[in-house]
């Protein structure tokens, strides 16, 4: 066996491997001797073929197989070995290979493209300079962030008065010349919500609106003629709904008010667990750290997003087997148009950079992602989703079920991963290159992401 790799420039690569009759001989033997146990031919009892008819069968088909086993084990262990850095897999050379004659040949050569990966240096030091924006808590938004709590946890309560954003119950009755129509549309429990009308002068007609009135109004006029509306409302279809021009009787049943929860020791309690705090002003305070602490992760996902441009930028443009990396990614995309990878060809190779300036980054800061790390990743990710929903006291029994649940998703680990990875690789780096820190409101925070779409 002989293997060869030749540098044809700083990112493209051939790796020759000839293969010859000693060094797949036994293996195809043992091979036909395997298959001759479970073989089964007319007139011969499985495992009782002779060698020779197995040999004659199936001969050329298990030499191609255990060639081509041996021609991959050894192509990814000379690569190994030899510490060659490629991107992708291996793909047949288009113009030197030769042609590959089972049946008449005994000594093959198989030659190979490889992508190289291009070098670059994405190491960091305390000479790199860094933005890292932290983001302050204004009592503005500890205020919003409380009222959502108070808004979270209300209630639907019956009123006998309405105000503007009340649901109304009732039944509606088609009118003709300002009488019920016979054969008209009713509707014994239409459930609507005035305040959400196109129109005012509908509006109108429900201000100061009590449970037993009896209002006249135009549906077509309130939702301004949406089919989707109507066919909803009046029980009808989107056809229907179309000509649907007629004024309406209501008669309201009923009238529910969404309260708002006041800012109280019960709220406190279902917020952040029984007797955590005893008092608003504790609660605004622990409420302040809730909102430190999510921001915090902001600014750590926003620092990566800095780091990845500052780092990139530093190293500058580097050169890519793009003709190699076409192919291979048209092997793996067979059903995409031209289209496609015209669209996608160059923000993937933006990502192979990043990818391998990562992985330099790992080494240099000693980083592995342990099944621990990725756990506590699912974890951080589940706290936060609850705290969305203003669900402070969940249970770590409950958090950690939910978590395992996200790691037996196959198409969420390797977000998972990717996230663990940033998040240690953002702790570190935090400590070695120089943060330029600034200090901005929420508002200043989300216009960065704006300004760059």
């Amino acid at each position: 066996m002989e293997i060869k790799f030749e540098n044809i420039d700083k990112v493209n690569g051939l790796v020759t491997v000839t293969l010859k009759e000693e060094d797949y001989k036994e293996k195809v033997e043992k091979g036909l001797k395997d298959l001759r146990k479970k073989a089964s031919l007319p007139g011969f009892r499985p495992g009782q073929v002779p060698l020779s008819l197995v040999q004659k069968r199936f001969g050329l088909e298990v030499k191609a197989e255990e060639v081509n086993k041996l021609l991959g084990a050894e192509l990814y262990k000379y690569i190994r070995e030899q510490k060659i850095n490629i991107l992708g897999e291996p793909l047949p050379n288009e113009d030197k290979q030769p042609k590959i004659d089972f049946e008449n040949g005994t000594e093959y050569t198989f030659v190979f493209d490889v992508a190289l990966a291009p070098e670059m240096d994405g190491k960091i030091s305390d000479k790199d300079k860094v933005p890292y924006y932290e983001i302050k808590v204004s009592d503005e938004l500890v205020d919003q962030q409380l009222q959502g709590y108070c808004q979270r946890a209300g209630s639907y309560n019956k009123v006998q008065d309405y105000q503007d954003k009340d649901m109304v119950k009732g039944v509606m009755t088609e009118l003709e010349g300002g009488a019920p129509k016979a054969g008209g549309i009713e509707v014994k429990d239409a459930v609507m919500l005035p305040g959400y009308f196109k129109s005012d002068d509908e509006k109108k007609k429900f201000e100061g609106a009590k449970v037993g009135d009896v209002l006249t109004f135009n549906p077509s006029t309130a939702y301004d003629g949406s089919e989707v509306e109507l066919s909803s409302l009046l029980k009808i279809t989107k056809e229907e709904a179309a000509g649907m021009k007629s004024d309406f009787q209501y008669q309201i049943t009923e009238i529910t008010r969404y309260e708002a929860h006041k800012l109280d020791q019960e709220l406190f309690d279902q917020v952040l667990g029984e007797g955590k705090v005893k008092s608003e002003e504790e609660f605004r305070a622990e409420t302040r750290k809730t909102l430190e602490a999510q921001f915090a992760i902001d600014s750590d996902f926003r620092f990566m997003m800095d780091l990845r441009k500052y780092v990139c930028e530093r190293v500058g443009k580097v050169e890519f087997p793009e003709a190699l990396l076409r192919r291979i990614m048209k092997l793996n995309n067979p059903d995409k148009d031209e289209a496609f990878f015209e669209k996608n060809f160059a923000p993937s190779i933006e990502e192979l950079k990043w990818h391998l300036l990562k992985e330099q980054l790992c080494d240099q800061l000693e980083i592995k992602v342990e099944q621990d790390d990725v756990l506590e990743t699912a974890k951080e990710v589940t706290r936060m989703q609850f705290a969305q929903y203003g669900m402070m006291n969940v249970p770590d029994e409950a958090i950690e079920n939910y978590a395992a649940g996200m790691l037996k998703d196959k198409q969420q680990i390797e977000g998972l991963v990717s996230r663990t990875e940033d998040r240690k690789i953002g702790a570190k780096a935090k400590e070695v290159v120089k943060l330029q820190k600034k200090s901005v409101s929420q508002e200043e925070f989300n216009k960065l992401f704006q300004e760059e779409k």
